[in-house]
């Protein structure tokens, strides 16, 4: 009995696989108990910052097979570059079988615009972030580079790369206005671009909510993370909701008995080569 939800879009964010924070087993869990059309990377999927620590375990690997197995059998995924792998903003636009990777995306959602991206152009300055995302469809490519260009300074100056996590750290009140500014930049642009949905990762805050102001309004959402939240969108019956892996009394039923008796070699394997669902061969009479 297949107990599998079918779901016509999951977007999950900020994993950052290969860092001690990421809870991978559990994210696992959710990926096998799904069944989605499309299925979304909004950013920091691979921590890449943290590879110099050497730390990739079995559970992580597992996290890129079982998307590979998705797109090996038919799920649309699209991974949308975040800050921490930052290094894949250079192969945007670039689609291999049913994977592509973006800088942002734009959906029609049953007659409404859904605009996603992970939003760490924020982080510099949220007001000049404002001004500049203004500028149309360039705009989040232009604060791409701006944030790239900064980060790039700071390591040639021996310091730390802007850490929106240590920032928001510092202060509780600090963080609340970071995450209170954040939102209404974000569905201050999409109303003004004439977006029904903005959907974002990187503050690591799920939420749903509608903001209106005086030229209309839209549905902000935010994915969460699997740090700390373990939460994920769902897109389905035209309708969002956020999953709570904290939530999901059924997420025991959905170990992946296949996965869980490979060793590291095996995984490394699979993941380099996808096989192709094998077709079923009819007897003839």
């Amino acid at each position: 009995m297949n107990l599998k939800r079918k779901v016509e879009i999951a977007v999950i964010s900020d994993v950052h696989l290969g860092t001690y924070g990421c809870h991978a087993k559990q994210l696992l869990t959710y990926l096998n108990s799904i069944e989605p059309k499309k299925l979304i990377l909004n950013g920091d999927i691979v921590d890449i910052w943290q590879f110099k620590k050497r730390y990739f375990p079995k559970s992580h690997l597992s996290i890129i097979k079982k998307i590979m197995d998705f797109a090996a059998n038919g799920t649309e995924v699209v991974y949308i570059t975040g800050n921490h792998d930052e290094m894949l903003r250079k192969f945007t636009d670039t689609e291999i079988g049913n994977i592509s990777i973006v800088n942002k995306l734009v959906l029609n959602l049953d007659g409404k615009k859904a605009w996603f991206f992970h939003g760490d152009v924020f982080d510099i300055s949220i007001q000049n972030a404002k001004w500049l995302a203004k500028l149309g469809g360039h705009g989040y490519d232009l604060l791409i580079l701006l944030n790239s260009f900064v980060n790039w300074c700071l390591e040639k100056l021996g310091k730390e790369r802007y850490s929106l996590s240590k920032k928001i750290k510092n202060s509780v009140k600090g963080a609340l206005k970071y995450i209170h500014d954040f939102e209404q930049v974000a569905t201050d642009l999409a109303i003004e671009n004439g977006y029904d949905y903005v959907v974002c990762g990187h503050i690591h805050q799920p939420k749903m909510l509608v903001k209106e102001n005086k030229n209309g309004k839209t549905t902000y959402l935010n994915s969460g993370d699997w740090v700390e939240n373990f939460t994920a969108l769902e897109y389905q019956f035209k309708r969002w909701k956020i999953y709570n892996y904290n939530k999901d009394k059924l997420a025991a039923f959905y170990a992946d008995e296949d996965l869980k008796d490979m060793d590291t070699k095996d995984l490394i394997a699979a993941i380099t080569i996808v096989e192709k669902p094998k077709k079923q061969k009819t007897k003839k009479d």
